[in-house]
């Protein structure tokens, strides 16, 4: 079970690329589960859930693959549903959502990369967590500014 979490659903088997993929993924669930209307109760339900599963499967399969092997991409989709969150979900905003996780997660900048040292699952999920709450607070800006 460890291996199918962190794997996202096996999508971390496709090697190089598969953050990017568990991401667009996630992008793409977001927008079918929550397009028609998001209670934002809910969303925060799922990404509590998400993140809490992706901590326990990250410790589960470090013992197997190492420290954040580059199979484990629940880490991604934990950090693409804070992306999303309490945001309005048009194609617009899940597009910008992604792109800016994207970069925040591959470019690892203000503190980010810090987070990476932490030890165990929580370690793992860290630097996507954070890259994810900037994601979601420059749209939230640019949302309120810019309505899109």
């Amino acid at each position: 079970m460890h291996r199918i979490i962190a794997t996202g659903l096996s999508i971390g088997y496709i090697g190089r690329g598969g953050g990017t993929v568990a991401a667009a993924a996630c992008c793409l669930g977001w927008y079918l589960a929550f397009s028609g209307g998001v209670d934002p109760l809910v969303a925060l339900l799922v990404t509590i859930i998400i993140t809490d599963l992706g901590v326990w499967a990250a410790d589960g399969v470090e013992p197997l693959w190492g420290e954040d092997s580059p199979r484990v991409v629940i880490d991604e989709i934990a950090g693409m549903c804070i992306s999303l969150l309490f945001l309005p979900v048009t194609p617009a905003t899940v597009l910008a959502a992604f792109v800016l996780f994207r970069f925040f997660d591959i470019a690892k900048p203000l503190y980010i990369r810090r987070a990476e040292s932490i030890s165990g699952g929580w370690g793992v999920m860290a630097d996507d967590l954070l890259a994810g709450i900037y994601a979601n607070v420059i749209l939230q800006v640019a949302v309120r500014l810019f309505p899109f």
